[in-house]
């Protein structure tokens, strides 16, 4: 902001690079899952490890919560008088 971003390109910085940590984390998650078909399959009631439906809903839910909690601290850094943080870097 001290050289000449506004408050919405600070946040949308913010939210792509998290978004892309998010990305990396599902995908990750997701490939792990389906590595683990058969020790999974045990702990599961009624749904199968590879349920399409189920394993998109629990991305998508995960990944907004994960893009919400980033949300706040980047509207925080927002609020920051940009001399204010200048100094203390």
């Amino acid at each position: 902001m001290a050289i000449g971003a506004s408050r919405a390109h600070i946040v949308q910085m913010i939210l792509r690079e998290a978004l892309l940590l998010v990305g990396v984390g599902v995908g990750i998650g997701l490939a792990g899952s389906l590595a683990l078909f058969r020790s999974i399959r045990s702990l599961l009631f009624e749904v199968g490890p590879s349920d399409s439906i189920t394993l998109s809903a629990v991305s998508i839910l995960l990944a907004g919560i994960a893009l919400f909690a980033c949300f706040i601290p980047a509207r925080r850094a927002t609020q920051i008088d940009p001399m204010i943080a200048l100094r203390c870097d």
